[in-house]
């Protein structure tokens, strides 16, 4: 040993600077090349070798380092490079799944690691272990006999392992960080195309100003708003929330996207339309995914004021009367979500509107935030902040945003939440 067994404090200072060393490593290949520097000031060699048999069949191996090569080889990154060998003294060493130590190596010319062995005597050979199989090894060489103290040899086997296992996990933590990112930037462009579906802009709807808050708890999610012009100056009004959370729920969103803007021709009445939308999510998409997506759609009439809807299992939006009056759920036909039951039927009902009125249609990623303390938003306090008739429907939103960031305390939402605010002129 370069270090004597009798200079513990001195041995133990190193170990606990090599740990330390290590703890601050965040790349294999680094933590590899700090870990080598630190090994040699705790034992001689005249030469190293590292061997892996991962991913190839018996009796073949790859020479992933050794002290020989002038520079190094990532063999994570660069495996292409690395050079395969069969057989052979190494060969029978790494698949033997047992450490050895060797006072007095002999070794055949025409062994295909004679080159790495040549003018060696003593070897110290480590298999390092995973699930239970001795996939890599750690060959310490040095050119006189005997040269290794065996009353160190068990400390060495369980440290070089140790030190595997360590280096592993941080490879599979890159492993997972970089697949984390790929993940990170797929879903990124799946929120661009799901925001994409959504309304560029709000529509110019005479008798009724609007407001809208759009917000995912994933990169992309399953709410989905829209606003259809129809003949007579009439406008459609849909709101949608798709059941789960992520990728999943903002695929359905597309797809009942997709269908609704091909129903075949304007998409009224509201019956036939949620009608239309239900028999294709039903028969075609929803039995595969098991997810279902409840659904209010209403159809505006300006000139009269006039509010026709139906719904398909979704909050009922609130409608505050502001001219004297209560505080009115829009739950007159309520039906079973989309995707459910093929050939359900849906139906209408109409409302006439004032001026002053104003609609909330939200989604129930607001009446189910959550505080600290568990408690529901819940429509109690969504009715109070819709107590304070507001001149304008961005006010009311801004006020509901308010209430719920108060509420939950800046905690970040667990499902997505939709609001869109009408206000009657």
């Amino acid at each position: 040993m370069a270090i004597t067994a009798g200079d513990w404090q001195q041995r133990l200072a190193a170990v606990v600077a090599t740990m330390r060393e290590m703890s601050l490593q965040t790349d294999p290949q680094a933590m590899v090349r700090a870990y080598v520097a630190r090994m040699r000031q705790l034992v001689s060699t005249d030469r190293t070798i590292a061997l892996s048999r991962r991913d190839l069949d018996p009796p073949k191996y790859r020479i992933t380092r050794t002290s020989l090569w002038e520079g190094d080889v990532n063999p994570w990154k660069q495996r292409d490079r690395l050079p395969v060998l069969e057989g052979g003294l190494l060969g029978e060493w790494i698949y033997s799944d047992t450490p050895r130590l060797i006072d007095d190596l002999k070794v055949s010319r025409d062994d295909p690691a004679f080159e790495y062995l040549s003018g060696m005597r003593s070897v110290m050979a480590i298999p390092n272990y995973d699930r239970g199989v001795a996939l890599n090894m750690t060959v310490l060489l040095r050119e006189k006999p005997d040269a290794f103290d065996r009353e160190d040899f068990p400390e060495w086997v369980w440290m070089s392992n140790l030190f595997g296992r360590a280096t592993h996990n941080l490879v599979l933590s890159e492993q997972v960080r970089e697949a984390y990112d790929r993940l990170d930037r797929e879903m990124k462009i799946v929120a661009d195309i799901q925001r994409s579906l959504l309304p560029a802009e709000l529509p110019e709807i005479p008798t009724m100003q609007l407001a809208t808050h759009y917000q995912t708890s994933h990169r992309a999610g399953g709410d989905y708003y829209d606003f259809f012009p129809l003949p007579d100056g009439q406008w459609g009004i849909l709101i949608a929330d798709v059941s789960g959370h992520g990728t999943p729920a903002a695929v359905m969103m597309a797809i009942t996207h997709s269908i609704a803007h091909t129903y075949p021709g304007p998409p009224a009445p509201p019956s036939e339309m949620l009608g239309y939308v239900n028999h294709h999510l039903a028969t075609r998409y929803s039995p595969e995914s098991g997810t279902f997506v409840t659904a209010f759609y209403g159809i505006y009439e300006p000139e009269r004021r006039r509010l026709t809807y139906a719904s398909a299992g979704h909050n009922a939006p609130r409608l505050k009367r502001c001219a004297g009056g209560g505080i009115l759920a829009l739950d007159g036909s309520v039906r079973l979500p989309l995707g459910i039951m093929p050939g359900q039927a849906y139906e209408d009902t109409a409302l006439e509107l004032r001026a002053g009125d104003q609609i909330v249609f939200y989604t129930d990623g607001f009446t189910e935030a959550q505080n600290a303390a568990g408690e529901l938003f819940g429509l109690n306090r969504l009715d109070q902040v819709l107590s304070t008739c507001r001149n304008e429907p961005s006010e009311l939103c801004d006020d509901v945003l308010a209430a719920i960031e108060q509420f939950t305390q800046g905690r970040p939402p667990a499902d997505d939440r939709t609001l869109v605010v009408a206000k009657i002129r």
